[in-house]
């Protein structure tokens, strides 16, 4: 393109303007909006927020149909990454009485989010499916 067409238009960053396809594609988002705030992390928790993200994004690929929306977005110490995909059935862990009385969802993703996140929200979309919020502190 030449230089005289070129035009200085202010652009978003490209993991804010499209769905991640990959849980990949989640991390750097949140990689991204936190290096743009310049927080200070605990030591782990920006660990804390990539491993709820993976495991968001995951799982909305494999049990809720795809992803079909994603947001992150740093409020004051923390990090709230939201979700959401086709499916309607919100995520529970089931009671399992075999192997030492273990709670268990199939596996183990819904409760490392829900033990990593400082709040998680669950929310039907008005056009079917849901969104998952996490809010995971940095500090």
């Amino acid at each position: 393109m030449r230089e005289k067409y070129r035009s200085e238009s202010p652009v978003a960053p490209p993991e804010l303007c499209r769905t991640p396809l990959r849980p990949a594609d989640a991390r750097r988002a949140v990689r991204g909006a936190v290096a743009r705030r310049d927080l200070p992390c605990a030591a782990g928790a920006l660990d804390d927020a990539l491993l709820v993200t993976s495991e968001l994004t995951t799982n909305a690929i494999l049990h809720g149909g795809g992803i079909t929306g994603f947001d992150v977005d740093v409020e004051g110490c923390a990090i709230r990454v939201s979700v959401s995909d086709r499916s309607d059935e919100i995520p529970v862990a089931e009671r399992v009485t075999e192997e030492r009385d273990r709670w268990r969802p199939g596996g183990r993703g819904w409760p490392i989010v829900c033990r990593l996140a400082r709040d998680v929200e669950v929310a039907g979309l008005p056009c079917g499916g849901k969104r998952i919020t996490a809010v995971v502190p940095l500090a």
